[in-house]
């Protein structure tokens, strides 16, 4: 089933009647339970596009349908329960509270859901166990390792349990033990858990824990190949 649909994007940045396309007819499909990298040099629109999925942003032309409905439809109310509920993201820099513990960080889109309040524990103990990360539990964000920080990122975007994970360059800011790390837990969450998986990377090597590669260049669509030859995921977190 295609979760979403995108045909012709376009997004148009307009300043003092200058107009610089960032997408320019930009189409392609991705299915539920699909992990799928987006590649493209510096100013290519991979994070424009990202922030239109992700709906961050709006397109200023095209259609997007997501999960059946066109996002055209959505009020900017609407779009924002649809962010926190059905959609997770992972950031290259972590967004996440200093002084606050493991815990109460990965409860944080929990404030914003209607799930109740009992149940809010029980659901970030199992997101932070999945992550590898019951150790940490009261230690604030900035007593972590850069790698153990993206991690509760990670159990953050999964609390809601939503339809699509959108990680932009998750390993931008890590070694590269902890970026390999923390690819196999994102593969992971797709071979073993079935979430679809939209990675922007600027990195092959990372790109290659996806199914598929969509490069971007020039606002368009330039590529769309299947994975050959996948790495494999070791992730010993996931139960």
């Amino acid at each position: 089933m295609e979760l979403i649909e995108i045909n012709n994007l376009e997004k148009i940045y307009s300043d003092d009647e200058v107009k610089t396309p960032a997408l320019n007819g930009v189409s392609f499909n991705i299915k539920k339970g699909e992990f799928v990298a987006i590649m493209g040099p510096s100013g290519s629109g991979k994070s424009t596009l990202l922030h239109i999925l992700g709906l961050l942003d709006r397109p200023t032309g095209g259609k997007y349908i997501f999960n059946g409905k066109s996002i055209g439809e959505y009020s900017d109310d609407e779009a924002a329960h649809i962010r926190n509920k059905d959609m997770g993201f992972i950031f290259q820099t972590f967004n996440l509270l200093p002084r606050t513990t493991v815990l109460e960080n990965v409860k944080l889109p929990l404030l914003y859901s209607d799930v109740p309040e009992e149940d809010w524990d029980k659901l970030a103990l199992e997101a932070i166990e999945s992550v590898g990360l019951s150790h940490r539990l009261n230690h604030e964000s900035s007593q972590l390792s850069g790698g153990e920080r993206q991690r509760v990122a990670i159990a953050r975007a999964l609390i809601l349990k939503p339809d699509v994970i959108f990680a932009d360059e998750p390993t931008g800011n890590l070694d590269s033990k902890s970026g390999q790390m923390v690819m196999e837990i994102i593969q992971s969450l797709n071979e073993e858990k079935g979430h679809t998986i939209i990675l922007v990377t600027h990195e092959t090597y990372t790109a290659e824990h996806a199914q598929r590669i969509i490069h971007i260049l020039d606002g368009q669509v330039d590529s769309d190949r299947k994975v050959e030859h996948r790495h494999e995921a070791k992730n010993h977190f996931i139960k």
